[in-house]
């Protein structure tokens, strides 16, 4: 027996009360996994608009399903701790024990997953908002094209709340058009002038939109004309320090989101400890109190342990196990139905 321990009436029953506290914490802490999980998602659906796919969801999407799975699974532990010291109640676990072990060492992998996935999707991440962002500075223009409506006040909204400008920084902006046509004078010269000296046809300006001027500068802010430096009295484009933004909205929210999901990484270890020291607890409980129902003596002595061969024999057993319940579910195409026998027993008429 694997890890065997001596367990009395009386540390049987302390082993229950203090596993019957440790699943109601692993309860609360399903719960605040789930409410992580769904923040995380909101967070992420709030920046849909300047993301180009959603495979970093997959985080939040696993951290809710085992948020309410742990939920389950620790409030079948407490039950099975009220009845554990009950000879005529506890057997009915024994089954749904099998079951809840192979649950919760599951639960555990898929909250280290995510561990992993929180450091693993940074580069999926990053692409998805270099894209996003890139289509959202596009379409900035485009406050009249269905669809697209709301991309100016999205951008807007980000650039202010987030201290950034642009995709990579401000001379993102120099390259597109965010002017709408319908705001262009096209009979003015100045107008004409930048659009005849684009290939594309294009009103290219080296300014950028209100929202990447910083509220901290105390210079008043410039907004257009800022590669020229006599369009400004006492102004150097190289060397001024702009009173504009000087990061760029991906690394942003880059910071933003991974600060988030770095941030859960202990929370969610702190989860996994609690939920594989319920499993340990949970199983030197099971078998202790069905040893003591085993010598027919539920108030004496009895062993606990956590397996009862070695690691390699119980594997051996379990997937012996497995294969035996995939045969029993088969269908031998040989055997025939009772009534084939039945009319192979019967004698065949006289003629």
């Amino acid at each position: 027996m694997l890890l065997k321990m001596k367990f009395t009436q009386q540390r049987r029953v302390r082993l229950a009360q203090g596993l019957w506290l440790l699943s109601w914490m692993a309860v609360m802490w399903g719960a605040f996994i789930f409410c992580l999980g769904v923040y995380l998602k909101i967070e992420l659906l709030r920046r849909a608009e300047v993301m180009d796919n959603t495979e970093i969801h997959v985080v939040p999407n696993i951290l809710m399903m085992v948020g309410l799975a742990s939920i389950g699974t620790n409030w079948v532990a407490s039950r099975v701790c009220q009845d554990s010291l009950d000879a005529t109640r506890f057997p009915r676990w024994k089954v749904v024990l099998l079951a809840w072990f192979v649950v919760a060492a599951l639960l555990s992998c898929l909250l280290l997953a995510v561990v992993v996935l929180s450091y693993a999707l940074q580069g999926s991440l990053e692409e998805s908002l270099k894209v996003g962002l890139r289509n959202g500075i596009r379409f900035y223009k485009d406050t009249d094209v269905p669809g697209r409506c709301f991309q100016k006040e999205t951008i807007d909204r980000l650039q202010m709340e987030f201290r950034c400008c642009g995709n990579s920084n401000f001379k993102d902006w120099f390259e597109v058009q965010w002017v709408s046509n319908r705001y262009l004078d096209f009979t003015s010269k100045d107008v004409k002038d930048r659009i005849r000296s684009n290939v594309d046809g294009r009103y290219l300006l080296d300014g950028v939109p209100f929202s990447c001027c910083n509220p901290a500068s105390p210079r008043p802010c410039l907004q257009y004309h800022l590669t020229d430096n006599s369009a400004h009295y006492n102004y150097e484009y190289q060397a001024e320090e702009l009173n504009l933004y000087s990061r760029g909205c991906r690394q942003a929210l880059i910071d933003y989101y991974m600060g988030l999901m770095n941030s859960t990484g202990p929370g969610v270890l702190s989860v996994i400890f609690v939920q594989m020291s319920v499993l340990v607890s949970l199983r030197y409980l099971q078998t202790a109190v069905e040893g003591a129902m085993a010598l027919e003596d539920p108030e004496g002595d009895s062993d606990g342990y956590l397996l009862e061969k070695g690691v390699k024999e119980t594997f051996e057993d379990v997937k012996a196990n497995v294969l035996n319940m995939l045969k029993l579910g088969q269908v031998d195409p040989t055997e025939g139905s009772p009534e084939d026998a039945e009319k192979a027993a019967s004698p065949s008429p006289a003629s």
